[in-house]
């Protein structure tokens, strides 16, 4: 809320379009899902064909997503687990949770066959990918970036080491053992193995 608003006097907000339906949005994704559980690939998707399986109206989905990318960006969401809830307690509580999703979502994406054949296509698909990197990846990243930096500030991480560099050390060893070398073990507790270890190192001196 910004400062103008907190002193506006009370009052109904005025309407501004039709209110977003979580039922609409749900029909919209899951019909998205249906065409490419049945192997319509992504190329092929358009809004009218995807309108027709949702059982809605092209100008549905224009009012909740600008384009495709968008809409699939939201469906490779919806199939992913969702972005961890971060504990706050400490650093390393923090990026244990974050490294857990990555932890989990290379164990769907090597069992769910849908979130498998969607990162394929993606990857091959420049528009979708880079509305993914945008809207999920970098966000991801700038959180990550952001508590190694209150480490350092609270006297949990070294000084001399480069926050980027640091993110780069803690999120490589899931992301190569979950997206590089499918055939790595992605075993319960790696996330507190790989933060704990690379904290041995980068803690300040005593």
């Amino acid at each position: 809320m910004s400062l103008a608003d907190s002193h506006a006097v009370p009052g109904p907000a005025p309407a501004r379009g039709r209110p977003r339906s979580e039922a609409v949005e749900r029909a919209i994704i899951e019909g998205v899902m249906k065409l490419l559980e049945d192997g319509v690939p992504l190329a092929d998707l358009s809004i009218e064909r995807i309108a027709r399986t949702a059982g809605v109206g092209k100008a549905t989905i224009y009012r909740r997503w600008s384009g495709k990318e968008e809409l699939f960006v939201d469906v490779v969401r919806t199939a992913e687990p969702p972005d961890p809830e971060l504990p706050g307690n400490s650093m390393r509580d923090d990026l244990v949770a974050l490294l857990e999703q990555l932890r989990r979502r290379g164990v769907m994406t090597r069992t769910s066959v849908l979130l498998h054949n969607v990162f394929a296509q993606m990857k091959s698909s420049p528009k979708v990918w880079a509305a993914y990197h945008a809207n999920v990846v970098e966000p991801r990243r700038r959180l990550q970036v952001e508590i190694l930096r209150r480490g350092q500030a609270n006297g949990e991480l070294r000084q001399d080491v480069d926050v980027e560099l640091m993110n780069d050390m803690f999120v490589g060893p899931m992301l190569l053992r979950s997206v590089m070398r499918a055939d790595a073990d992605l075993p319960e507790g790696l996330s507190e193995e790989i933060v704990d270890t690379l904290l041995e190192g980068l803690r300040p001196a005593r």
